[in-house]
């Protein structure tokens, strides 16, 4: 499954934080199947993987 990285000083400036996340040992198939449906945007900052597909711009603008 694709995921975008995120670095942690670009994390914060974004809010990272307040999104829905699970550890990166987590299945992303499992989360997209049980959770967030096929389309979720999925990025990745540190051991955690955060779904925001609320917010678009930063899988597109901002992640690697």
């Amino acid at each position: 499954m694709k995921t975008k990285t995120l670095h942690s000083q670009d994390a914060k400036k974004v809010g990272i934080s307040s999104f829905p996340n699970f550890h990166k040992s987590g299945s992303i198939s499992g989360m997209k199947k049980a959770y967030y449906g096929q389309d979720a945007l999925l990025v990745r900052c540190g051991s955690y993987i955060y779904n925001v597909s609320s917010a678009p711009e930063i899988y597109y603008k901002v992640a690697h």
